[in-house]
């Protein structure tokens, strides 16, 4: 069984996520217990029955998604043998879950970085009130030019953040610029700025700070060579070498999510092999028909999917 691995990001949660899952598979239920015993939290149980206000909270939201998205992935594994993974790459967080699934990083080790990298991202929030706006119809290089004029009107920090699919990009920035930005943004022809649910203006020098503790932490932490090339979103590029991912890693958070990019490479690096989106999400499965029409994503988004994804690998 030979997949590419599309792991997804924050948003992704929702009450119930992971838990059909450790009904089912015994090595999904160990790693909840697992995650629970080294955050000293009851993440499962967030997980399993909420409640949504604790769940959405970043630095309960990040080591729940990354455990959930693991735990599909055991679960997957248990029923059916290990799988030959050809290519991974996760959606921001989902680079955390990407590298563990490539082995570059212990699944304890990845849970520590991503509750250290909510946490920070929470703090950073809260210390500069901010936010994102999804833009729809129009390409970076006017949205680069109209952040940069709304910046230096404002006096405050504006910056494309996600490029996602055609068409679909995002934007963070504080408050004060993004009040600015919307307005000037429909009237540069775009056709829909609709500003997002979220903490704070995630992959902009918003994140500085929380950036700043987050490389801290990566440096005691030890990065192994990637069974697979793990295709980063600060580059858009995969790689397999320890220094460049943790490198890589680091930048992140205040750079764009280069994901358009890095789905289109991967996709024409692994050719014909399928794409496995495990739980909670189905996000990356829809941008991925946007980007590459014919990449097959398959969804392991709940634990009756188990029984029914290699009758689709062949279809």
């Amino acid at each position: 069984m030979k997949f590419g691995l599309l792991l997804p990001g924050q948003g992704a949660q929702v009450v119930g996520m992971g838990a059909d899952f450790a009904k089912r598979s015994d090595a999904a239920r160990a790693l909840f217990a697992q995650a629970d015993e080294v955050l000293g939290l009851p993440l499962s149980q967030y997980c399993f029955d909420g409640p949504i206000e604790q769940l959405t909270r970043t630095d309960i939201a990040q080591p729940a998604i990354y455990t959930s998205s693991l735990a599909a992935l055991a679960a997957f594994e248990e029923a059916h043998g290990k799988i030959e993974v050809a290519a991974a790459a996760g959606l921001s967080l989902g680079e955390y879950t990407a590298l563990a699934a490539g082995g570059v990083i212990d699944f304890a080790d990845g849970l520590r970085l991503v509750q250290l990298r909510g946490a920070a991202m929470q703090e950073a929030s809260e210390a500069k009130p901010s936010g994102m706006t999804s833009v729809m119809g129009l390409e970076r290089e006017p949205l680069d030019a109209l952040c940069a004029t709304v910046a230096a009107e404002t006096g405050a920090i504006c910056q494309v953040a996600n490029l996602n699919s055609p068409g679909q990009i995002v934007v963070s920035g504080e408050n004060a610029a993004l009040d600015v930005f919307d307005d000037r943004a429909k009237e540069a022809g775009a056709r829909r700025a609709v500003r997002l649910t979220v903490a704070g203006a995630f992959h902009s020098e918003v994140m500085r700070p929380a950036a700043d503790k987050l490389h801290a932490a990566l440096e005691a932490v030890q990065f192994r060579p990637a069974q697979c090339p793990v295709w980063q979103n600060a580059t858009a590029a995969g790689s397999t070498e320890p220094a460049e991912l943790k490198a890589n890693l680091a930048a992140q958070l205040t750079a764009p999510v280069r994901w358009q990019e890095s789905f289109a490479a991967m996709a024409e690096a692994v050719g014909d092999t399928p794409f496995l989106e495990p739980a909670p999400g189905r996000v990356l499965a829809g941008l991925a028909r946007k980007i590459v029409p014919s990449a097959k994503v398959l969804n392991l988004h709940e634990a009756a999917a188990l029984d029914s994804l290699l009758s689709e690998t062949e279809a």
